[in-house]
Parts: structure tokens; C-alpha cells; sequence
């Protein structure tokens, strides 16, 4: 639901996606809490199981009393743009700062393409090879999941593309365009179809792989100092 930012611990999100994502992080708390409550009604044999193997080692000071409320998921909505009283304190110090910015969300989207495009290579590099190899003199095996797999990213970078490449764009409307409709037993019972549809996704998988030459992966998220 969400993009990477060049900041650690920050992420980008869509406002319309901001609700169900409140929504799912509440379950996430709920789900936390009700499986710490069940690991600190056995804490007391974990302890003792402990002492036990430790022997002399152990040491009570290492273990809390309890494990309610230690452990929490948090989050929050951080501004990234400068504070609009900096305009009237220096403007240029403004002016600085927005430029900064800018600098980070257009390294924000080119990290938000180079996932995008790691991702797609590798699940079209994957379904490539499971209809065009074989094993045993017999055409490989495959999971449904290599055709779900696909639909989902096809859904995922429906919503959070920020299209900022045409060519990334134009490679993954093709394959989705060589998969849409197709059942994965088709794909196991129709040899025809898929040395076809291998044929094609081979296609865009050598068209993948030369984005992903021409844009070398670079390391630039900041880390905290």
C-alpha cells in the first residue's frame, strides 16, 4: 500500500488508501496484543525452562516481570515539505529547503521504479522459464502462483505507479496483456498456448532486462547517522 521514501522508516501512501490502511494496522495492533497476552501467560515456564539451561548463568534480572505492553506497532503522518514559517523567517533558507525536497521525492520515484521493475523481471523471468524449460524430457512444473503473482503486481502498479518511465509502463501493460484471461491448467494442458505465451513473455523479459542494465541499482536511501 505503499512506496519507499529516501528516508528510513518513512513511506509514501496515497490519501484515498490512508483509511483502510488505519484500518489494517488497528487489526495489526489487535492481533499483537492478543498474542502477547497468550506468550506471557507461558512466560513463567520460559523463564523457569531457563534457569534450567542456564544454571549458574541465569540471571532474573534479564527477564521482565511481565510482557504486557512491550511490545507496540506505531505509526504516524509526518509532514516532509518546510514549514510555511520558514517562508516569512529567511526565505532563501525556504527556498532551500523546498528544492531539498523536491531532490528527495525525485529520488523517492526512482526508487519506487527500480522496485517496481526488479519485481516484474522477476516474476515474468520465473514464469518464462517454468513454460519454456523442461525436466525429464517433460514440460516443468509450475504453482498457480506464478500466474497470481503476476495479476497482483498488475493491481498493485495499477494503484501506487507514479508513471515517471513510459517504457516500464509499455512492458508491463504487455504482460499483462499476454496473461490476462489464461487459467494456469490451460497453460499445463494446451502445449500450443504455452509455447506461445512463453515466446511472449520472453520477449518482454529480454526488454526487461535491458532496463534494468541501462538502470544500475543504486544505493540511495539515506541512513541515520
Amino acid at each position: 500500500m505503499s512506496l519507499p521514501f529516501p528516508e528510513p522508516g518513512i513511506r509514501l501512501i496515497r490519501q484515498d488508501a490512508i483509511a483502510h490502511f488505519d484500518t489494517r494496522i488497528a487489526e495489526f495492533k489487535e492481533e499483537l496484543d492478543e498474542a502477547v497476552i497468550e506468550l506471557d501467560r507461558h512466560f513463567a515456564d520460559l523463564r523457569q525452562a531457563a534457569r534450567s539451561r542456564l544454571g549458574e548463568l541465569y540471571n532474573s534480572d534479564d527477564y521482565p516481570p511481565s510482557l504486557i505492553g512491550m511490545f507496540a506497532i506505531e505509526h504516524d503522518y509526518p509532514s516532509v515539505e518546510p514549514p510555511n514559517y520558514l517562508r516569512q523567517l529567511n526565505p532563501e533558507l525556504y527556498e532551500q529547503e523546498c528544492r531539498r525536497m523536491q531532490s528527495r521525492f525525485d529520488e523517492a520515484i526512482q526508487l519506487a521504479e527500480q522496485a517496481f521493475l526488479e519485481e516484474i523481471a522477476r516474476l515474468v523471468d520465473h514464469l518464462a522459464e517454468r513454460l519454456s524449460g523442461h525436466g525429464d524430457g517433460k514440460p516443468k512444473v509450475f504453482r498457480d502462483s506464478a500466474i497470481g503473482n503476476l495479476t497482483e503486481f498488475f493491481e498493485r502498479f495499477r494503484q501506487l505507479n507514479v508513471r515517471s518511465n513510459p517504457q516500464l509502463d509499455e512492458l508491463v501493460d504487455r504482460a499483462r496483456q499476454i496473461v490476462t484471461g489464461i487459467e494456469p491448467q490451460q497453460l499445463r494442458d494446451n502445449d500450443t498456448l504455452r509455447s506461445q505465451v512463453a515466446t511472449q513473455l520472453g520477449a518482454v523479459q529480454a526488454s526487461l532486462d535491458g532496463l534494468l542494465v541501462d538502470r544500475p541499482r543504486r544505493n540511495i536511501l539515506r541512513r541515520p547517522r
